[in-house]
């Protein structure tokens, strides 16, 4: 299964919008699938992140099919740690 990253298109916050940058930049150069799912789009994907990640968790999440790896900051720290394969459960 995918690793899949939830997101808004339609974020106000700068930060947001850097760290979805980020992430799919950082899966597309390490040649990593992943189904990005748009929340902004349908209230059943934002419902689905949250129901994963948390009822209070805001975008970018990820996670590998129905396995929760964790946020933006939870992402970077693994880049940090040379740790990917393992934060994304590959």
């Amino acid at each position: 299964m995918p690793v899949k990253v939830f997101y808004s298109s339609v974020s106000a916050s700068k930060e947001i919008k850097k760290s979805q940058q980020k992430i799919f930049d950082i899966l597309g150069a390490k040649k990593i699938p992943y189904e990005a799912v748009d929340i902004s789009q349908a209230s059943e994907d934002k419902d689905l992140m949250r129901e994963i990640a948390g009822p209070t968790a805001l975008p970018p999440q990820i996670c590998n099919g129905d396995v929760y790896c964790g946020d933006f900051t939870a992402f970077d720290n693994a880049i940090e740690l040379e740790q990917l394969e393992e934060f994304l459960k590959l």
